[in-house]
């Protein structure tokens, strides 16, 4: 990383914006990324690793008449610089026509402040403390009785800042932190055992649980499993815990991204104004919420983010979209594009939720007289061109409004579209990761088991 400051690379990001403006570019754009991280993770007590990594990425972007192409690097000397110019030039003029390339238009580009979101804490943790914070989460999950051994835990800080400047007139930059803590448990023996884990991440280091939480958590949940069977096999109500609900909205996210939809490639691309959940259930995507791990004052393309409510009362009312695909549907960006310094924008979720519902869990539970209580997914069996969807599982039986006993081996089955119309949401929402739900129950679902 150059011993740089954001002021300087701003400098050089709108001489290079220039510089491919006067080479022939009819649009251009600069990001530049850089951050630091350290981590430690221990296991059974002694240090597995230390690590810490520094990096830096410069990306370009020249737009030649509908023809763009995109150039990294992570050296910002003048020698690689003039190269970088050059050859990203050239590499647009060959590239293939894209009459939907193009910066946003000047009366959409951001002027928010990136105090108002408060992303970034100057606290800096020592490889030392993070050892320690780590060593208390795992001491935590193997003192829970039953378990018998820790897959490790782990404890992380880091920062990262963004700049991007472009020929539109938008020049920017924010600062972010992160710090996180994790613990996995193995509890039993032999052919018996079972393991689980808790992870927790947040901007600021004061809204993280403390390590010992996390570790209890892991261990709890790795004893609750042990002695599973495998449930019957027919058609169930399925609940979600709130880990793993949280999948089914990142499904629903790749649904309604522009460039799927754009494509014909999303199942949902026919729906927008159509009733796809129950009245109740509303999913919103905020990028402007304080300390959120999705959180920014612009977008990829320095874009204004907008706050949607994707689903409003049940109704699909808008697509994720980013500059491009916003024209392609003929609408216009609501300030959703992704941008790595490799590859041109592409839109994405930031902050995205399903709000919570006025059921309890544990009322969702009580309400089933024999069902699934979902805790872990595996695999990745979901289409999101058809909306099929099939995953192995792990998680309780519920009789009777009550869980029952662990289970394991099974695979749950249905269709997304299905299984959103069908969706009640309980009052347990958290926001622990970027994307987040409440428990949800999906009242019917085709578990395959014994």
């Amino acid at each position: 990383m150059p011993n740089l400051t954001a002021e300087h690379i701003r400098e050089i990001a709108t001489g290079l914006v220039d510089r491919m403006m006067a080479g022939g570019a009819t649009e251009s754009e600069v990001i530049a990324i850089w951050s630091e991280s350290r981590s430690a993770r221990v296991r059974n007590g002694e240090v597995e690793e230390i690590s810490g990594a520094d990096e830096f990425d410069l990306g370009l972007r020249a737009i030649c008449g509908g023809r763009q192409a995109v150039i990294s690097t992570s050296r910002a000397d003048q020698t690689s610089l003039d190269d970088l110019v050059a050859r990203v030039l050239a590499m647009a003029r060959a590239a293939p026509e894209d009459p939907y390339a193009g910066l946003p238009d000047a009366s959409e580009l951001s002027k928010l402040s990136a105090d108002d979101l408060d992303l970034y804490d100057d606290k800096r943790i020592e490889p030392e403390e993070l050892v320690t914070r780590a060593k208390c989460a795992e001491a935590a999950a193997k003192a829970i009785e039953g378990v018998t051994n820790s897959e490790g835990s782990g404890a992380s800080a880091g920062s990262g800042q963004v700049v991007l400047t472009n020929s539109a007139g938008f020049s920017g930059s924010y600062k972010s932190s992160m710090h996180g803590i994790s613990a996995t448990a193995v509890a039993g023996s032999g052919t018996g055992m079972e393991r689980d884990y808790d992870y927790a991440g947040s901007r600021h280091f004061a809204d993280l649980p403390p390590p010992d939480e996390v570790g209890r958590l892991a261990g709890e949940r790795a004893t609750r499993r042990l002695d599973p069977r495998k449930p019957r096999s027919g058609a169930f109500p399925v609940i979600f815990h709130p880990r793993v609900a949280r999948t089914l909205i990142g499904h629903f996210a790749g649904a309604v991204n522009g460039e799927s939809v754009a494509r014909g490639t999303s199942f949902l691309r026919n729906s927008l104004g159509k009733q796809i959940f129950s009245d109740s259930v509303s999913v919103i995507d905020d990028p402007l919420r304080p300390r959120g791990l999705g959180s920014r004052p612009f977008d990829g393309e320095g874009a204004r983010p907008q706050a949607i409510k994707l689903i409003e009362d049940g109704t699909l009312n808008s697509w994720l979209l980013d500059s491009a695909t916003a024209k392609r549907l003929k609408m216009q960006t609501n300030g959703h594009a992704s941008r790595s310094p490799t590859a041109p924008p592409s839109p994405t979720s930031t902050n995205l939720y399903l709000v919570a519902g006025e059921v309890e869990a544990a009322q969702l539970i009580g309400s089933v007289s024999a069902g699934l209580y979902v805790c872990e997914l595996i695999g990745m069996g979901v289409n999101l061109v058809t909306g099929d969807y099939s995953r192995g599982a792990a998680g309780f039986w519920i009789e009777d409004g009550e869980v029952a006993y662990p289970v394991s081996e099974l695979t749950i089955a249905g269709n997304l579209r299905d299984m959103f119309a069908n969706l009640e949401p309980a009052s347990d929402l958290e926001f622990r990761y970027a994307t987040n739900a409440p428990t949800v129950l999906i009242h019917e679902m085709t578990i395959a088991g014994q």
